[in-house]
């Protein structure tokens, strides 16, 4: 049990039967008459969606301990994604509800921490960004305008925005939260 003041992001509350990540929590005081109560904004584990709510300070709720361990990402069937445990070989799925945007960033072999409760799947910890080489895209421009964008098709299949002076070939880092472009990574041995 936990009580709402102390709520901290990454928590797993269980409110009215349903469990939720808690992605920001906030105590605000009150004025008056009124009592100062916790605003939360919090992320239905099983769907991903949000929800915010109010929470008195001294209100109790329930938490459920999730277990993080680092798997390897083997394939896809329809809308499971399946990893294993490398040292077990023990096999889990993971629905594409869970991972949401992000399934586009797993590629076999690429080893992530799962967090679990019980034998459920509940998430997957991706970094905050990866590198990815692009595809395909139109020739590459050198221009003065640097807000000009043209589409890429990468290696995972993903199309994104990128600068006009990005070629095909290039290695460029994309945010997983957005999948949005963040910079072209340098390449060691190339100059």
């Amino acid at each position: 049990m936990v009580i709402a003041s102390d709520l901290r992001p990454g928590m797993i509350v269980e409110v009215e039967g349903q469990l939720y990540r808690v992605l920001s929590a906030e105590y605000r005081a009150g004025g008056g008459k009124m009592p100062g109560a916790v605003h939360a904004r919090l992320q239905e584990v099983g769907t991903g969606s949000s929800t915010d709510r109010r929470f008195r300070p001294e209100e109790k709720l329930a938490t459920t301990t999730v277990e993080r361990e680092t798997m390897e990402f083997l394939y896809q069937d329809g809308d499971a994604f399946y990893f294993m445990n490398p040292t077990t070989f023990e096999q889990l799925s993971v629905s594409r509800e869970v991972l949401g945007i992000k399934a586009g960033f797993l590629q076999p072999g690429v080893r992530l921490p799962v967090e679990t409760i019980g034998e459920r799947a509940i998430g997957v910890v991706f970094p905050e960004s990866v590198d990815l080489r692009v595809a395909s895209t139109a020739q590459p421009m050198h221009q003065r305008e640097t807000s000009a964008f043209k589409k890429a098709a990468l290696e995972n299949g993903m199309e994104v925005l990128v600068p006009l002076f990005i070629k095909e070939g290039g290695l460029i880092r994309i945010e997983v939260a957005t999948g949005k472009y963040l910079e072209r990574v340098k390449e060691s041995g190339k100059r």
